[in-house]
């Protein structure tokens, strides 16, 4: 297996082995409290993130940085060619009025031409407030109205539409470039050419004056939280806050990388650059000069082909990206009647990777014969299948957003593929920790960032402090001295430390069921490990003040349609049947057996009820990070989490 041999080699080199030392703290009790790394990056005296297009031009004009897909093929972006283009749009703004400070909000899916305009707006002097591009015209009024952007590059027709009915009223709309979507955007080659074209007779000394008037105290963002209640805030984030988190990782991650696959590195970027964790991904690969690609859609069907082409050495995603890989590969087994054998293959992965694990890291012999003949087996028929999937080069992922189920990182390692996990805020400039390279622990998400420290406060909640961590609500002294206490930011995850450091996340704070027996449940434990297995779509767990754990269940699509092909039942039974179909309830009830069996029988779910429909962004139970929102869910259910306890009585 490549990447075990790869790792054999890379582990002889120690400089690359122990680039993140942990520094433990603990209590009177001998408890682990707190873990601290020191930064591999020292802090920027001077200039800011919008340089990192020009140092690039100036060290390696030739160098490939992006790769842009144009009609079927990926044209390769020079370092040179990339800070011409941003120099160009940037020239754009400063003609239309941008000034000094001034923000402009960017409303689109993930694309080569946000990442021209979010350097672009940089080098005019400008800060970049990003928009999701699901948002509705309400949150849009909001984030335009609370950061005072007076412009807004959108993406399509459907997003103008939605930032002017949002803006409609406001005593001065912003000004709008669109990027495609209507004749005269075609015409004109859309917001970018517009803006060259706006900014043809501005000498490139002017936007070179305004990009060195920047600092690491300038703002560069304001990212507003998604939030699963009330209004987004906004998150200001420096320049020093992005520098601190893209040197450190990239400084951490890449030369590691680099040492062991001894090939170009490269991703494809497919998160939505509206989140923290695409935005500063994006800033570590352009650092490192790791090549970049774009695809504007996480949906598998639509992924998977870019994947194929673009053939990434590494990705970093969620959960529900390695989920569906898996469940597409038990599905697509299913289909030619060898479903019992992914299954064995499945297991067969989790055994083996725990052994070989254990044989890296030092704590056992590893795989006997019998187990490594079988992995040997499974390999032509199953694993070497997952890794087509994902173009054939990877091997690393980068999970982040909630936490991975354990048995399904430990399948991809067995399959050639080891996934880190991470775990980090907007506030927090994304990750706050990672599994250091060559240091893989599965069930965990890491140790402290380099520069980063971690601390448990006395209640369980996870406390971060380092210069990743942001300086303030925009606008909301409220909500920020609410989080900020003595720089140490309060995240509202609950966690603990082990005795090397690495961080295991437990739930929510403000999500803890207290059932009326005085059970304490962390409703995240159950619902990750629900989520991880089809058909299961998203879930809901619930108990607060009742006699037991329950749980709301949505069907996953893509697995129902194939359920019903595989035992050839109309494709158009509807849901209100299935719901009550006793094969397909036995098929989730496997799902919440493998939940339960990550907690104490007090803690398990005792009753499901399956819901018809879905959990999405268009219905408002799902924020634009697939988060579930959970007052909302508990509202919009009502009667039937009701139905669930008054069955039981």
């Amino acid at each position: 297996m490549g990447v075990r041999k790869d790792l054999k080699r890379a582990k002889q080199r120690t400089d690359l082995a122990t680039r993140t030392e942990v520094e433990i703290v603990r209590d009177e009790h001998g408890v682990v409290r707190e873990a601290r790394t020191a930064p591999l990056a020292p802090p920027a005296p001077t200039g800011s993130t919008a340089d990192i297009p020009f140092t690039n031009a100036a060290e390696a004009p030739e160098a490939v940085v992006l790769r842009r897909k144009q009609g079927t093929v990926w044209q390769p972006v020079t370092a040179a060619a990339f800070a011409r283009e941003v120099t160009a749009v940037a020239k754009g703004l400063i003609a239309a009025g941008v000034e000094p400070g001034g923000r402009v909000a960017v409303m689109s899916r993930t694309r080569y031409e946000w990442t021209v305009l979010d350097f672009a707006i940089w080098a005019a002097g400008g800060q970049s407030v990003p928009i999701y591009a699901t948002s509705s015209a309400e949150q849009v009024e909001w984030i335009v109205r609370d950061s005072g952007a007076r412009h807004v590059v959108t993406e399509t027709a459907e997003h103008t539409d939605t930032v002017t009915t949002g803006t409609a009223r406001h005593e001065q709309p912003p000004r709008i470039w669109q990027l495609t979507g209507t004749p005269a955007a075609a015409e004109a080659g859309g917001a970018v050419a517009e803006l060259t074209a706006l900014g043809r007779e501005l000498p490139d000394e002017e936007v070179t004056k305004r990009r060195t008037g920047l600092t690491p105290d300038t703002v560069a963002t304001i990212c507003y939280t998604s939030g699963t209640t009330g209004k987004p805030k906004g998150c200001v984030l420096t320049h020093a806050n992005l520098y601190a988190e893209a040197a450190n990782t990239a400084e951490l991650l890449h030369p590691v990388f680099k040492e062991v696959t001894r090939q170009v590195a490269s991703t494809l970027l497919f998160l939505p650059l509206a989140h923290i964790l695409g935005r500063t991904l994006q800033l570590a690969c352009l650092t490192a000069r790791i090549e970049i690609g774009h695809c504007p859609s996480i949906k598998p069907d639509e992924l998977r082909p870019a994947l194929k082409e673009f053939r990434p050495t590494f990705l970093v995603g969620v959960p529900y990206l390695f989920e569906k890989i898996h469940d597409t590969g038990r599905a697509t087994a299913e289909k030619i009647g060898r479903a019992a054998s992914f299954d064995r293959a499945d297991r067969i992965a989790v055994r083996f990777g725990e052994r070989y694990l254990d044989k890296f890291l030092g704590r056992g012999k590893g795989p006997g014969p019998g187990l490594y003949a079988a992995w040997a087996l499974y390999d032509l028929l199953v694993y070497r299948r997952i890794r087509k999937e994902l173009g054939g080069r990877m091997r690393y992922a980068i999970s982040g957003g909630s936490p991975l189920d354990r048995d399904l990182n430990l399948f991809f390692y067995a399959a050639g593929i080891i996934i880190y996990e991470g775990y980090g805020l907007t506030e927090t400039s994304a990750a706050a920790t990672i599994v250091p390279p060559l240091r893989p622990r599965p069930g965990t998400v890491g140790v402290p960032v380099p520069g980063t420290a971690v601390r448990i406060a006395d209640d369980g909640e996870v406390l971060i402090k380092g210069a990743i961590v942001f300086g303030a609500y925009w606008n909301n002294p409220a909500a920020t001295d609410a989080v900020l206490r003595d720089d140490w930011f309060a995240t509202g995850d609950l966690g603990s430390l082990d005795e090397d450091g690495y961080l295991t996340i437990t739930g929510r704070k403000k999500d803890i069921l207290v059932t009326t027996g005085g059970k304490n449940v962390s409703p995240a434990v159950l619902e990750d490990r629900l989520r991880s297995r089809s058909p299961v779509g998203q879930c809901l767990v619930v108990g607060d003040n009742r006699p037991f754990v329950a749980a709301l269940i949505t069907l996953d699509p893509e697995a129902v349609a194939h359920w019903l092909a595989v035992r050839k039942r109309p494709a158009d039974t509807p849901l209100s049947e299935l719901v009550h179909d006793p094969a397909l309830r036995a098929a989730v009830q496997k799902a919440v057996d493998h939940a339960n069996a990550a907690v104490s029988r007090a803690e398990s779910i005792r009753a499901f009820t399956l819901v018809e429909g879905e959990f999405t962004e268009d219905n408002g139970l799902l924020t634009p990070s697939l988060k579930v929102k959970r007052h909302a869910v508990l509202a919009a259910y009502a009667e039937e989490i009701e139905a669930l306890y008054s069955k039981r009585k």
